[in-house]
């Protein structure tokens, strides 16, 4: 039998995560730690640190919300607006092909913090998947996440052209 080793995740089985992420992590103020890549006034922009492909990350609310319905207008459009700004910051960094971007609500769609609102934004590219998620239920990623953030902080200091 093939084995993966990934001894950093013991951390997180060990200890887990204690209450929620999105409503602790912006208030640390130790954004390159938590990767927090964005702020806004109503949500910010996210590093995923379990992520399914290299620079997946995530947009969330400051409030502690868990439905659509539950955000103002103002942070439905600016939550909307950092998913778009990180989409380009993500195409100028790494050239994906492709992304995929949802929301899941509730625990039966999938979501692992069913109770506080975010969007996952996973960059793809042609082929980035190959035989380990086949033959040993594993991804492979690719790049450490301190240069992914790095990359995404600098694409985000880059103007970006329209169109």
């Amino acid at each position: 039998m093939e084995q993966l080793w990934a001894p950093w995740r013991i951390e997180f089985i060990l200890k887990g995560e204690e209450g929620c992420i999105f409503c602790s992590k912006p208030k640390e103020g130790k954004d390159e730690v938590n990767f927090i890549l964005l702020r806004g006034e109503e949500n910010f922009a996210l590093l995923n640190t379990y992520p399914y492909n290299p620079g997946h990350l995530m947009v969330a609310p400051y409030r502690h919300i868990a439905n659509l319905e539950d955000m103002t207008p103002e942070e439905m459009r600016e939550h909307f607006q950092i998913v778009t700004e990180m989409v380009n910051a993500l195409k100028s960094a790494f050239k994906p092909h492709g992304f995929n971007i949802g929301i899941n609500l509730g625990k039966a769609a999938g979501a692992g913090i069913a109770d506080h609102l975010h969007t996952h934004v996973v960059p793809r590219w042609q082929g980035d998947t190959n035989f380990m998620p086949i033959v040993a239920d594993t991804k492979v990623i690719v790049e450490a996440i301190t240069s992914t953030y790095i990359k995404l902080k600098e694409a985000l200091n880059k103007p970006f052209p329209h169109g």
